[in-house]
């Protein structure tokens, strides 16, 4: 079993690239070694708006614990060293899976 959430963000006016210059360099790093899989990650440059969505293997309480330990690390800690608030307004949920194609 794998718990997905849906991470929703609506930008600070102005910060679009140097958001997506930043996530870029840290999440696919950070999320990762803390256990995270990242499933997929998207920029709307015309609304201001960045959509990705990121895992752990086990129910939601177990992802929660883990978000837990990630939140205070080290590693988060850096890649948030510095870095000037750009995300204005923040949709954070876990979702239910619909359906799941098979290839």
């Amino acid at each position: 079993m794998r718990t997905i959430q849906l991470r929703r963000y609506t930008l600070v006016d102005g910060e679009y690239d140097a958001f997506v210059a930043w996530w870029n360099q840290w999440m696919p790093r950070v999320r990762p070694a803390a256990g995270f899989t990242i499933e997929f990650a998207y920029g709307l440059r015309e609304t201001n708006e960045f959509v990705w969505a990121v895992s752990a293997e086990g129910d939601e309480q177990a992802f929660l614990a883990l978000e837990k330990e990630y939140m205070a690390s080290d590693a988060r800690g850096e890649a948030f060293a510095g870095v000037p608030q750009r995300v204005a307004e923040y949709n954070i949920r876990f979702i239910d899976e619909a359906f799941r194609t098979t290839v």
